[in-house]
């Protein structure tokens, strides 16, 4: 006999289920985890705008730092 022949008799005897049932376990673990990651990065929308008072002050207070340019940059 070959390995591969002993291998398959192996794989056949071991009497494993549905390979595919095994692997749901990883879906859900990575469907979780994306939920988590999408909830951080919705939790940072709009963070500039809810402190619109402090960020007007210091735009005033800094307004002679910024060097204006006509290129944009």
């Amino acid at each position: 006999m070959t390995v591969a022949t002993l291998i398959a008799f192996a794989a056949e005897e071991s009497g494993h289920g549905n390979v595919a049932l095994e692997t749901v376990g990883f879906g859900i673990t990575a469907f979780v985890v994306f939920l988590a990651l999408a909830f951080v990065t919705l939790s940072y929308r709009n963070v500039a705008n809810r402190h619109s008072r402090k960020a007007e002050a210091y735009a005033r207070a800094h307004a002679n730092d910024v060097q204006q340019t006509g290129h944009g940059h």
